[in-house]
């Protein structure tokens, strides 16, 4: 079955593309919403689950208790600041091979791994110093 268009949904992910901070449902229906000032925060939920759900952007859980949505796809790693919780992409070497060393000692079949890196950002190490 085809997914039936939306202009709404359209937006969101336009918002999304534009995006490198990886924002919540909350930024996203903030900046929507100047757009289309009669969209409601559960419009905004509910496209962003089916965005999720059918693989046209990810969902980052990284353990501060609301979803972080990003609209790039492709395989790659994420930076999580533990003092202001950015969460940011980390570019770097491909790491797939960690899949079989965590293999090694296991009876079933790995497919997959999500990653997040956690520690302290550069702008929170600079207000550090200060």
């Amino acid at each position: 079955m085809a997914l039936k268009y939306s202009r709404q949904r359209e937006v969101i992910m336009d918002f999304l593309k534009t995006r490198k901070d990886h924002p919540t449902a909350d930024i996203v229906y903030t900046n929507v919403r100047q757009q289309y000032p009669n969209i409601s925060l559960g419009t905004v939920y509910r496209n962003l689950t089916l965005l999720a759900d059918i693989g046209e952007i990810q969902r980052l859980r990284v353990g501060d208790g609301v979803d972080h949505f990003d609209a790039d796809i492709s395989p790659h790693y994420h930076f999580v600041c533990t003092e202001c919780g950015s969460v940011v992409d980390l570019v770097m070497d491909n790491i797939d091979d960690i899949v079989d060393i965590a293999g090694m000692n296991f009876d079933g079949k790995i497919t997959g791994h999500v990653t997040y890196f956690y520690g302290i950002c550069g702008n929170c190490c600079q207000d550090n110093l200060s």
